[in-house]
């Protein structure tokens, strides 16, 4: 009769930092959730999923915030059909944990916990590569502190490997990633910055990433390119956005007031937001970007999060990501073709620049507009009675029972472990 007791796993490698580990463009799918579409269910995600998986994108982000988001994604990626040919090592999957509804927020050590497993069930995976703290904003910094230890908790289990934060106001992350960095001795892997890196908001530039490389912080990522709706032709105030966006009246006019600029220059406000952002943050987010083999070495990208509700947009995302990229390669003269899109790269560049300045005085005092987040006296709505309260649905249990069988080894220093 064979042993009971399990095989020791081998031992881990220590984790390479996030920015040699992370993909320079990650499909979002806030778009996954009844906040932006009527009926996410409808949405072709497996076509979405299977596409991105063909044309490279190699990284998804997500939060059980989102609604559906995390099962639709998980089921697409669990499906046979994108199974068979991507197995789980091939993406870098990404999720959240804190925000529990909208104005609803639980940072206790518990609900991350069962949260993180939660998330592992709905994304059918056996650990996440990055999770972060949703919307740190909303919650004290004491509370923001202990979710990240309890992340980091869960990463010495090997149920996730890398931890950051994510949300709106641009200071709020610096200080809390300097914060992590001070209270623990350890910078934070990860920082998620959302609708601050605009053709209508700059914030997040020079200054704030000198103290996000202050704090130590690895990778800075861009996200809400066209500031959640409001940089498209149909605006904030069309479909379920206008319910729930927390823009004001003014900047959302402003926006559409860009619309006929860039239909008399022939574009789309879409398309100049989109090529805008993915092409500046690319370099101004570089220090704090991902490792790219299609640059000389040692050179980074800046990483942005693009949300994605349809095979068309992404493949006008991933088409205009290359030539994003096509422009930051270095001229081969032996290489024509190379370098007829490198120059045709950059001539893109000066067009789309010159006509976001005009955009610019348009946008007037809406440029560089930060709204409030969260509003002027924001109470979280989670009854402190019910903070750290966790369902009885098994998943706890039946992480616990996987945990009591598992041999741990403890991971080696990386000069002792074999090549």
């Amino acid at each position: 009769m064979g042993s009971l007791v399990p095989e020791p796993s081998p031992p881990r490698r220590r984790h390479r930092p996030l920015r040699e580990a992370i993909p320079p463009l990650i499909l979002g799918t806030a778009t996954f959730n009844t906040q932006y579409v009527p009926d996410p269910f409808d949405l072709p995600a497996l076509s979405i999923v299977s596409r991105a998986l063909d044309l490279g994108v190699r990284a998804f982000d997500t939060s059980p915030y989102y609604g559906p988001s995390e099962r639709i994604l998980g089921d697409a990626l669990a499906h046979p059909a994108v199974a068979e040919r991507h197995p789980r090592c091939s993406y870098f999957l990404v999720t959240k944990a804190g925000r529990v509804a909208g104005g609803e927020f639980d940072y206790s050590p518990a609900w991350v916990r069962y949260s993180v497993l939660r998330s592992l069930e709905r994304l059918h995976t056996p650990y996440l590569d990055l999770v972060y703290m949703h919307d740190v904003e909303f919650v004290s910094p004491a509370e923001v502190l202990a979710a990240v230890r309890e992340l980091r908790r869960l990463r010495a289990e090997g149920v996730l490997r890398y931890v950051g934060i994510s949300g709106y106001p641009v200071g709020t992350l610096c200080a809390l990633a300097e914060m992590v960095r001070r209270e623990t001795g350890e910078p934070l892997d990860a920082v998620l910055s959302y609708g601050h890196y605009t053709i209508q908001n700059t914030t997040l530039g020079a200054s704030a990433m000198a103290r996000f490389d202050g704090a130590g912080v690895d990778v800075v990522l861009n996200a809400s390119m066209l500031g959640m709706g409001l940089l498209t032709t149909r605006g904030a105030d069309a479909g379920p956005l206008a319910t729930w966006h927390p823009s004001p009246e003014g900047l959302r006019k402003a926006c559409q007031d860009l619309v006929p600029i860039a239909a008399e220059a022939e574009e789309k406000l879409e398309v100049v937001a989109i090529r805008w952002a993915l092409d500046n943050w690319s370099r101004v987010g570089a220090s704090k970007g991902a490792s790219t083999s299609r640059l000389a070495t040692g050179d980074r990208v800046g990483v942005s999060v693009m949300g994605i509700s349809s095979v068309a947009e992404l493949e006008e995302t991933c088409r205009v990501f290359n030539s994003v990229v096509e422009g930051l390669e270095p001229e081969t003269a032996d290489d024509a073709e190379q370098t007829r899109r490198r120059r045709w790269s950059l001539d893109r560049r000066r067009k789309i620049q010159g006509l976001v300045e005009k955009m610019w005085t348009v946008l007037g005092e809406w440029k560089d507009y930060s709204w409030s987040s969260p509003e002027p006296g924001f109470v979280n709505a989670r009854k402190p009675a019910d903070v750290g309260v966790t369902p009885d649905d098994g998943i706890l249990a039946k992480h616990a029972a996987k945990s009591q069988v598992r041999v741990q080894v403890e991971e080696l220093p990386v000069e002792q472990v074999a090549a």
